[in-house]
């Protein structure tokens, strides 16, 4: 293997435009492949993390160990009947899924895996497409996966699946506002759009330490962008059943589901290893080596970089109980937004500094960071002060209400005597000491008759 270059971005454009079509295909059916084979591994290895979390097995019987687990279960819904609700709207019900799969899909297309290598004698970088905006193009296609849920919560005819489509929608909404400004950041470092300029651009360092608060607010956004625990509240069982995919009873469609949430999980992970935390590029102390960023080591980087983000997301599951939807959509606009947007002007504020006097804004940065960082767990770990509960409102006057106060006196017992053995009862039966025996009742009716 013959050594290369540090490939730019110009660089790795003028390479994918000389790509045969070959090649492109090659890459599309590799990429194809990687996004399929990935939730299958996730699922298997995300049951067995949380089992040792619960100090449980997990699944141990499918193939070695318990890893073929997931491939059993795709292969038991491909083969279950699709049952189509009464009141859905046939067509939409079917297109729902695939419109949320396939943007998840076309996410991937535009993510640098690693640099120039040679594939049977075509020199080429490891990345389908390289556009100029290539990360509004993540933005934008996570955003049109929504429609796939709301469509498909719409068109079950089912109010907990509608349910779930709209607070899938409010969630998308409030959270890719967040992860937006986190990406400003970055962009204004980085002064480009296309996500090889990005990796190219922290050569000299991670994005990571630089810019710390819009890692943490972009690792939150992810998150809540792909509809996982803590924040999977559009499919919160213990509330709305199954959420928008109540109605897809485990079908092949429900399977399409549940790839583009695996999917989109290894987009953001790709997305955040690109952002801050340089892409392909090995890390410390590997990097000191002079190969470690040449050839098809730098995929492996990636892919190792990318498990990390996915094990955090298997982690959070294992360990987090759901949030309350108000206090979802609280940490949405009243937390992270208003952060995002104070670090961008703290970032605009360096530049316009390091402009003016000269001074090298990584420090100052790194420091800035730092204290917004602290002010963020600050914010997490101090709970709010609840205002206090105002006092009951007097009822009006032409509403009477009885006083609730009142007691019921209780029923005073009877005592019980027996009777006299001159009289006896009939069976021996005992007479309270109010009333009078039959003997005594009778004279008593003829003292008065003679009367």
């Amino acid at each position: 293997m013959k050594p290369v270059l540090t490939v730019t971005a110009e660089r790795a454009q003028e390479l994918l435009a000389d790509d045969p079509i070959w090649l492109i295909l090659l890459k599309v059916v590799a990429l194809f492949g990687f996004a399929m084979l990935m939730p299958l591994f996730l699922v298997a290895a995300e049951r067995k993390i949380v089992g040792r979390m619960q100090h449980r097995p997990g699944p141990n019987r499918v193939g070695p160990n318990g890893w073929l687990q997931a491939l059993a279960d795709a292969l038991k819904m491909a083969f279950k009947e699709d049952i189509m609700p009464a009141n859905a709207d046939k067509v939409i019900f079917f297109i729902a899924p695939m419109l949320a799969a396939i943007p998840a899909f076309l996410s991937l297309t535009v993510l640098p895996f690693g640099p120039e290598v040679s594939i049977f004698g075509e020199h080429t970088v490891l990345q389908l497409v390289d556009l100029p905006v290539g990360v509004l193009v993540v933005l934008a296609a996570s955003s049109i996966g929504v429609y796939g849920i709301v469509l498909g919560g719409w068109a079950s005819g089912s109010p907990y699946p509608l349910l779930g489509a709209v607070r899938s929608a409010a969630q998308v909404i409030s959270y890719e506002i967040a992860m937006g400004l986190s990406i400003v950041a970055v962009i204004l470092y980085s002064r480009t759009l296309s996500t090889s300029g990005i990796v190219d651009a922290q050569t000299g360092g991670w994005y990571i330490w630089l810019l710390m608060p819009s890692f943490v607010i972009f690792c939150i956004s992810m998150v809540g962008e792909t509809n996982r625990a803590p924040f999977d509240l559009a499919e919160a069982e213990s509330e709305l059943v199954g959420g928008f995919h109540t109605e897809y009873s485990s079908s092949l469609k429900w399977a399409m589901f549940f790839l583009a949430e695996y999917v989109n999980m290894v987009t953001v992970s790709c997305m955040a290893t690109t952002l801050f935390l340089g892409g392909w590029r090995a890390p410390w102390p590997l990097s000191l080596w002079g190969g470690a960023n040449e050839g098809w080591w730098p995929v492996l980087w990636f892919l190792g970089k990318m498990l990390v983000f996915l094990f955090v997301f298997v982690w959070l599951r294992g360990t987090l109980p759901r949030m309350r939807y108000d206090q979802f959509m609280r940490l949405g606009w009243k937390l992270l937004v208003p952060a995002s947007l104070l670090w961008i002007l703290m970032v605009f504020a360096i530049r316009t500094w390091r402009q003016t006097n000269g001074a090298d804004p990584a420090v100052t940065a790194v420091a800035i960071g730092i204290v917004v960082t602290a002010a963020l767990i600050f914010a997490f770990l101090v709970p709010a002060q609840r205002s206090p509960e105002s006092p009951e409102v007097d009822p009006a006057s032409d509403f009477p209400v009885p006083p609730l106060d009142l007691k019921i006196p209780s029923q005073p017992r009877h005592r019980l005597r027996a009777a006299p053995a001159s009289e006896p009862g009939p069976l021996g039966q005992l007479t309270p000491t109010g009333a009078r025996a039959p003997a005594d009742s009778s004279a008593d009716t003829g003292s008065t008759d003679d009367a």
